[in-house]
């Protein structure tokens, strides 16, 4: 009885909505800063398209607005971002690498059934309370810095 009652950790979630007040903000200071130098000292109009070009991305992301969620609890780990979800029972996993890359984003891997699954970068949680929620359960989870 007691060993059941700690293995009942509180669920992991995570939920990004692409239509956050920092992304809009962001982008329409961005916008605004830009038609200022336009207006204020006359930069050249390809300048201005360019830069311009370089923030769609993310207003088409705030405008679609995307949500993506992650829930980890005692039996299964399931993802949703956009077209992609999935399931992952606990007791499947093998490992789960989670692995540092260049620009300092955190990839999460997941090792299950001789599969190897990456989750959408968007759905995943802070790497440290993701990492500590999976030791909590008994997943093995390894790190691995700076691969190519």
């Amino acid at each position: 009885m007691e060993d059941e009652a700690r293995l009942n950790f509180a669920p992991l979630t995570h939920v990004y909505d692409g239509r956050s007040r920092k992304a809009g903000g962001t982008i329409a200071a961005i916008w605004l800063g830009l038609l200022l130098l336009w207006w204020a000292i006359d930069l050249a109009e390809w300048i201005i398209a360019l830069l311009l070009a370089a923030t769609l991305p993310a207003a088409l992301e705030f405008a679609r607005g995307k949500v993506a969620r992650f829930r980890l609890d005692d039996k299964i780990m399931e993802w949703h971002s956009g077209r992609v979800s999935g399931t992952v029972a606990l007791a499947k996993i093998t490992q789960i690498r989670l692995e540092t890359r260049w620009d300092l984003s955190v990839r999460v891997r997941i090792l299950a059934d001789g599969q190897r699954i990456t989750l959408p970068q968007d759905c995943v949680p802070p790497h440290r309370a993701l990492e500590s929620a999976l030791e909590q359960r008994g997943v093995a989870v390894s790190r691995h810095h700076f691969g190519i």
